[in-house]
């Protein structure tokens, strides 16, 4: 059973900074894709990030340059580093996990980021 515990996020004012991080646990799989997503109140859920076990990553247009997200393979952990946060930010960030043998998507519960102006 794969299980993903989500950390990080909070208050923070514009043009501030928040790490996020999502650990994931188990056994008797491999994680292959690992990304984030959010919602914000009114709207639906939207990719913010992902990168897969070759490492390519993925953006969305409004985070590049601003958010990186990274991986320790080891720890079966994925980080988003999140930088020059603007209020259009504030929403719950969720941790999507896929796997393989046996194939699996796996969300987390969110974690709510607000930044406030």
């Amino acid at each position: 059973q794969v299980q993903l515990v989500e950390s990080g996020g909070g208050l923070v004012q514009a043009g501030g900074s928040l790490r996020l991080s999502c650990a994931v646990s188990g056994s008797a799989f491999t994680v292959t894709t690992m990304g984030w997503y959010r919602q914000a109140p009114g709207k639906q859920r939207e990719l913010v990030a992902t990168t897969t076990s070759g490492s390519n990553t993925v953006y969305a247009d409004s985070v590049k340059g601003r958010f990186t997200i990274s991986r320790d393979n080891g720890k079966n952990t994925v980080y988003l580093q999140m930088n020059s946060l603007k209020p259009d930010d504030t929403a719950v960030y969720y941790c999507r996990i896929t796997t393989m043998g046996p194939f699996s998507v796996n969300w987390g519960r969110g974690t709510q980021v607000t930044v406030s102006s």
